[in-house]
Formats: C-alpha cells, structure tokens, sequence
C-alpha cells in the first residue's frame, strides 16, 4: 500500500488561500495536480503543479480536499466514482464531525480516510511552518501515521485527536475567538497612540482573522456541533455584565 511518503501524485481539489500555501509547501514532495471551479492558468504561473480535471485530481495516490466545508459534500460525491482503491483522501477543513460523517457516508469503502486541521493560515504561517500546529484524526485505514511523519518533516507540531475532541476544543478556540475577532474587525476598533498590551492583543487578533472569508467562519459556526453553546453563553454573559451596571432603584429616604 502506497504511504504519503511513498506517494508520487497528490491531487489538490480547491486552490483557494489554503489550498495555495498547501501547494508550495508540498510541490517539492509531490507532482501535483490541481483543479478549482475558478480559472487557475495565472494563479499558478510559477509554481512547480500542473491544473487538471476534476477526475485527474482525483485518481492521484492522495488526494486533499481543500473547499469551503459547506461545499464538501458535492466535492465528496463528484469524486466518489474516480478514486482508486487505495487512494489516501486527506480533507483539511476547520470543523471535524461532519466533514468525517460527509466522508464515510459518501466516499467508497476502498479508500483510506484522514481527517485533518490546519491550526494556521497564509497570514500565521508568512514566517513558515515551524512549531505550527496540525490536527490528524485517524478516520479508515492506518496511515495517519504518514501523515504525522510527513507533517513532522515539515516542522509542523502534530496532535492526534478524535473529531468529537476536537470540535470540543474548537468550540473555545476557534468559534468564540473569531466570533471575538470579526466583531471587532466590523467595529473598526482604530490604533490607539495610547493603546495598552491589552488593547494591541485585540488589534492582532483583528489581523490575524480579518482576512478569512465569511465561509469560514460560517463554517466555524454552524457546522461545529458544540460552537453554538459556547458562543450564546459568551454573550449572556456579556449583556449579564452590561445589565449589572444599569442603575438599580435608588435607596428610600429615612
């Protein structure tokens, strides 16, 4: 069985932020082949990949999903009838239950299974990859360990985790943090002369998310099963804190 390792063809389906800092990260380890609905004739000028057809991405020896997680289920049907028993199907997307529902409900028994999760993007990895972190939950199959060996070359810290643990996790990391962040983004809160360390944490969390798409951060919404309790309680929370400072009743005169 063909490992990531030994795999020679990868197959890269969405060639959006993600899928752009995927494949100059991995060009050098791989022949790559790339489709995306979107023209990609300029965008990959330079880059050691060559696009192809959906089919041809998908009959590689490993084959990533790098879409918005909202439109992985059609990816995951369209290449179902084009993967090769064997093939390692790698998806990277921010939430981990239902995209590995979405997988084994749709993709054949034939092929192995590992979800993953970037825990950087363009903006967090621009210094590059080292000590970032990856997320590898093993799905079908027992070559997640390829996955881990492989991300470790690349300097990358790995953590094994089941999807439930995850989204848990992510719930508090990703869902309320950005919830945070594109708040702040949309106010506009400015650089303050006067700004305290405090103050310049809130201006590099707007950097650091400003500029996801809002499918993202949909996706880290409503697509986590546990995301939707932890941000309505954030924000009791906060309007409990506002409504303890309205004035109560003032004191009967003796």
């Amino acid at each position: 069985m063909i490992t990531p390792l030994q795999a020679t063809t990868l197959g890269l389906i969405g060639f959006g932020q993600f899928g752009r800092l995927a494949a100059s990260v991995l060009a050098p380890h791989y022949d790559i082949v790339v489709f995306d609905t979107a023209p990609l004739q300029g965008a990959i000028e330079g880059m050691r990949l060559r696009a192809g057809s959906l089919e041809q991405a998908a009959t590689c020896d490993v084959v990533i999903v790098a879409v918005p997680v909202l439109a992985m289920p059609a990816v995951f049907t369209a290449i179902a009838q084009h993967l090769k028993p064997g093939t390692l199907v790698v998806d990277v997307g921010s939430v981990k239950v239902q995209p590995v529902q979405w997988m084994l409900e749709l993709l054949p028994a034939h092929v192995d299974i590992v979800a993953t999760h970037p825990l950087f993007g363009p903006q967090s990895a621009r210094g590059g990859l080292a000590g970032q972190r990856l997320v590898v939950c093993p799905v079908r199959g027992d070559r997640h360990g390829c996955i881990v060996d492989l991300a470790e070359r690349l300097g990358l810290t790995v953590s094994v985790t089941t999807p439930e643990a995850h989204d848990q996790e992510m719930a508090y990391v990703q869902a309320l943090t950005h919830l945070i962040g594109r708040s702040l983004v949309n106010l506009g809160i400015p650089d303050e002369t006067l700004k305290t360390d405090s103050y310049q944490h809130l201006l590099d969390l707007c950097g650091l998310v400003g500029g996801d798409s809002f499918e993202l951060f949909r996706a880290i919404q409503t697509q986590n099963p546990y995301a939707t309790d932890v941000v309505r309680t954030f924000v009791a929370q906060a309007q409990e804190l506002l409504d303890q400072l309205e004035p109560g009743p003032s004191p009967p005169r003796p």
